[in-house]
């Protein structure tokens, strides 16, 4: 039977036990703390405003029927709608994508856009569907969503194991459910249809731009510099992209299947069309030694780029790790015993909700050019992006010489105190709330 090839994603690794929502409520907690905020702050974050659980029922192709189970997360919508992705994957769960929308807020937050955090999932093995069977459920998926979504309620956009094709039978489906065309009401769509010039690349060229600044801090030279990447989806493989244009030498990639290292660097363009070819994973690629994701983290480099998805940096793989500067691509990739050991360690950590967030600011521009139905050139597009990455970077930078933490606590306290902001303006909070002792 033929498969939908979807994505390759970086997303088949286990995420070691750990629960990504307890993880981020910690860490708001946290930061509500160092910010002196009232605990009232905190009990406004730490739970999404809505989770809605939906069955979706397919008929597959052997005339059965299968029910998935689907969610869609919304954490805050102080700034506008909630804005965030739909992943396929037999490992989705409630707090996961609790997790995911509570993080999207913050990036949302810290890079100044007019959103909250939204984020969606399905429990499925898409690799295990037809194609017909794969655009049933994305069709049945989007009508169960459609009281609860919208281009002023909440835009989806795609994430593991969704892409531009899916997100066109979502959009499509929508538009015949609503009887007009509505672009807007989803990003990452197929450009003919509406969506962005450099929308795909937006999260690689992102990450590489805070990786850029990074570098600059620290007085490290990228044409001298060299990187591995944990997963080749579509982050990990245009992060590799836009290192290698820089001059960095990228050594080694793993994806779900295994990995491969050059310590003369692997010829990336050589690689990218070998994997454009999507029934070839990176780790097939037969120019280049074998090594496994436990020996990646472990190597000599100067930039270790997680592009997978939660806690693949625990306290048994952090203690190996080599690299100046860690990137997170992927959302969650560290556990707080992890962290903790990068700290001690002085790696320089870009966190996730800073690094990742050139996906969600390339999402807002397409769905300003669906508002407008006026479309920019990609060089534009890439530009704007840049000087988003950079202003985000350097109000992070600044809270973390401000408050002499660690860039993780940084952009935490970063975006919640700009909802914070947003809260008091709108009459959410009192003045007493923004004082830890009012008396």
């Amino acid at each position: 039977m033929k498969k939908h090839n979807c994505d390759k994603a970086e997303a088949d690794i286990t995420t070691q036990g750990h629960n990504p929502y307890e993880i981020v409520k910690k860490l708001i907690k946290e930061s509500v703390y160092s910010l002196e905020l009232h605990e009232n702050i905190y009990y406004m974050l730490e739970k999404p405003m809505r989770m809605l659980e939906v069955s979706i029922p397919v008929r597959m192709d052997d005339g059965n029927l299968r029910n998935f189970t689907g969610y869609r997360s919304q954490h805050i919508d102080i700034l506008g709608p909630t804005k965030g992705g739909i992943r396929f994957h037999p490992k989705v769960n409630v707090d996961e994508v609790k997790a995911l929308s509570i993080w999207m807020s913050l990036k949302a937050a810290i890079i100044d856009l007019p959103f909250g955090g939204g984020k969606g999932g399905v429990i499925v093995d898409p690799e295990q569907l037809s194609e017909r069977e794969l655009e049933t459920l994305s069709r049945t998926f989007v009508r169960k969503l459609t009281p609860i979504i919208g281009p002023q309620k909440d835009i989806p956009a795609p994430d593991v194991n969704t892409d531009p094709e899916i997100m066109g039978w979502m959009i499509d489906e929508f538009d015949q459910l609503r009887g007009y065309n509505i672009p807007g009401m989803l990003t990452g769509k197929p450009i003919i249809i509406g969506g962005s010039l450099g929308r795909l690349e937006a999260t690689g060229r992102g990450v590489v731009f805070t990786i850029r600044e990074a570098a600059k801090k620290l007085g490290l030279d990228l044409t001298q510099a060299t990187a591995a990447i944990q997963g080749f989806g579509n982050v990990g493989s245009m992060t590799a992209k836009f290192l290698y244009e820089l001059g960095v030498k990228v050594v080694s990639v793993t994806d779900a299947r295994g990995g491969i290292h050059n310590e003369e660097g692997l010829d990336i363009p050589d690689l990218l069309e070998f994997v454009g070819d999507k029934e070839n994973y990176a780790s097939d690629y037969s120019k280049a030694n074998s090594i496994t994701n436990e020996e990646m983290f472990g190597l000599p480099v100067d930039i270790l780029v997680p592009a997978a998805i939660e806690n693949q940096i625990t306290k048994e793989t952090a203690p190996t790790i080599q690299a100046k500067i860690l990137a997170e691509a992927a959302n969650g990739p560290t556990t707080p015993e992890g962290d903790k050991i990068l700290e001690e360690k002085n790696i320089f950590v870009i966190p996730d909700i800073l690094c990742n967030a050139g996906g969600v600011t390339v999402s807002y521009f397409e769905w300003v050019q669906n508002t407008m139905n006026y479309y920019w050139k990609e060089e534009e597009i890439n530009q704007k992006l840049e000087e988003k990455m950079l202003f985000g970077f350097d109000k992070v930078l600044e809270m973390r010489e401000e408050k002499k933490c660690h860039m993780r606590d940084a952009a935490y306290m970063v975006g919640i105190n700009h909802l914070v902001k947003a809260m008091h303006a709108r009459g959410w909070i009192k003045d007493s709330d923004l004082n830890q002792n009012p008396e």
